[in-house]
């Protein structure tokens, strides 16, 4: 196993690292969730986050049957989940990595990249005074609430710092959700089976999109992750029309969506498979579209028959 195992906010923050690293998309062009083991809650990416600036308070913790933002930390938060992965009295597989361990800004990760450090001026400062007076929470030591100010006004707005922690407690969200978190509930109430969800705005296959042209699968890798992409009529972003057509459109077991004029929507049973799908997505529209900038887009032929036979089959291997 070489993906970041653990807490799944941790794994959704290197999934927004990559994919602006590897210029899929730009900054905050898009959001992710996670679905959690209780199976009616999933985390979200906050509204007005960078996707290559991630950490756990960049995360809100939604309900996915009514969309209530929930602040009660879960039970289970760092399981990562994976299709078949369940412990021996049937409940969520437990962490494989010691409980409590989190990756920091600047850690290593398992392809050898590191997590981002958050840009300077950064500073970290203990919030004394009336919040100390009015809440009973010691201005310093065990139990001081340390606040980051970030330096970036989509971070700090008008309200003052983005998010908050305690020392001797998990970290919470200080943040509204998404304004596309109807895309991620509505979804998850239409395929139980799917355990994250990566929305992005990846160039090419917009680029594609604009031009009238579909997504051609053109390597066996393709065909295995994506084994069909379905686009989905425009639909003003954010509004439940686009979150219910798009979640329509994947009841049939569609796993890849372009969403017109917008961005993508690629669904798997773990965080690591939906990253996987969305590179393969947008690596399949840039092949596409040099097929197209070379004039021999017609001549593009389709998977080997046998090969889309064996996929269709359920085999698990390329």
């Amino acid at each position: 196993m070489n993906y970041l195992q653990g807490d799944l906010r941790d794994q959704l923050a290197y999934v927004g690292q990559d994919v602006v690293r590897t210029g899929l998309v730009v900054g905050s062009g898009g959001n992710l969730s996670a679905r959690l083991p209780d199976g009616d809650s999933c985390w979200v990416t906050a509204g007005g986050t960078w996707l290559d600036r991630l950490d756990r308070p960049s995360f809100v913790r939604v309900r996915i049957s009514d969309g209530s933002v929930l602040t009660d930390y879960p039970a289970h938060s760092d399981v990562s989940l994976r299709s078949g992965d369940l412990a021996a009295d049937g409940g969520p597989a437990q962490p494989s990595r010691p409980a409590g361990q989190v990756f920091q800004d600047g850690a290593a990760l398992p392809d050898g990249t590191t997590l981002p450090v958050p840009r300077s001026p950064d500073t970290t400062a203990s919030v004394a005074g009336a919040a100390s007076a009015s809440s009973g929470v010691p201005a310093s030591g065990a139990g001081a609430i340390r606040t980051r100010h970030s330096a970036l006004p989509h971070a700090q707005g008008a309200g003052g710092p983005s998010s908050a922690e305690t020392a001797d407690g998990p970290t919470r969200p200080a943040a509204a959700p998404t304004s596309e978190v109807e895309l991620h509930l509505a979804t998850y109430r239409a395929r139980p089976d799917v355990n994250a969800i990566v929305h992005l705005h990846p160039q090419t296959v917009l680029l594609l999109d604009a031009l009238g042209e579909e997504v051609r699968l053109v390597t066996t890798d393709h065909g295995f992750y994506l084994r069909r992409v379905t686009r989905v009529p425009f639909r003003l972003p954010g509004t439940t029309e686009l979150a219910e057509l798009a979640a329509d459109a994947t009841r049939d077991g569609t796993n890849c969506l372009v969403l017109s004029r917008h961005g993508c929507s690629v669904l798997a049973d773990s965080v690591e498979l939906a990253h996987k799908r969305a590179a393969n997505l947008e690596e399949a529209a840039r092949l596409t579209y040099r097929a197209l900038a070379a004039g021999r887009l017609a001549e593009l032929p389709e998977l080997p028959a046998e090969f889309l036979a064996r996929i269709e089959g359920g085999a698990t291997t390329v």
